[in-house]
């Protein structure tokens, strides 16, 4: 019985955790947003984020720690959506264009607070930069050249690909009042996020020549 009462108080810890996290890095990356980092303060995200001051010290050290975590969450949804795969061309490019519109929906601050570390010359993701990032962009190009060597897609740049999928979907997060603007909204819902995922992909795959 102990044993099984100590997995439960773990497994209820974990939750705690992991929801206490979530409400700091929501209210942190509205606060960057607000503020840019060195005006943001651990005071002010932890009022927005409704806990005390102590709390977000127990998770994070300072608000560097917290604005790495946001930047790291990022770089993971990029590492997890593609591309290594064996997979046919419109299936991969079809999902990762998907993966990328629906973060800028659920995840718009973190996005925009992105745009804003490279605008600013990436020093804090450097090392990412030339390590880990540089090996994953040599795979995905491979991935690449290997559907246009196959004939499964045009001989196009793979990195301009990317390029043209990372800005096209990122814009409805970084650029949002300009979109709204335009589309005559007060904000985009599900179903226009669902509409720009299905345009964005019909328009690159076929630019591409995938069928």
């Amino acid at each position: 019985m102990s044993a099984v009462n100590n997995t439960k108080a773990s497994t209820s810890v974990g939750r705690v955790r992991k929801k206490n996290q979530s409400l700091i890095l929501k209210a942190a990356s509205q606060d960057f947003l607000a503020y840019g980092f060195k005006g943001a303060s651990i005071k002010s995200i932890a009022e927005r984020a409704g806990i005390p001051r102590a709390n977000v010290h127990y998770y994070y050290k300072n608000k560097e720690a917290i604005y790495t975590d946001i930047l790291s969450e990022i770089v993971e949804l990029w590492d997890s959506s593609i591309l290594t795969s064996n997979n046919e061309p419109a299936k991969v490019l079809g999902d990762y264009i998907y993966a990328k519109v629906m973060y800028s929906h659920t995840n718009p601050e973190a996005s925009r607070i992105f745009a804003s570390e490279f605008i600013h010359g990436a020093p804090r993701l450097q090392s990412y930069l030339n390590t880990h990032f540089k090996k994953w962009i040599d795979d995905v190009k491979g991935t690449i050249q290997g559907w246009i060597d196959q004939g499964k897609m045009d001989d196009i740049d793979p990195l301009f690909l990317l390029f043209t999928i990372w800005g096209s979907t990122q814009h409805y997060a970084d650029f949002e009042p300009q979109v709204t603007a335009a589309m005559g909204k007060d904000t985009l819902t599900d179903a226009d996020f669902e509409n720009i995922a299905k345009t964005l992909t019909y328009i690159i795959l076929k630019g591409c020549g995938i069928k």
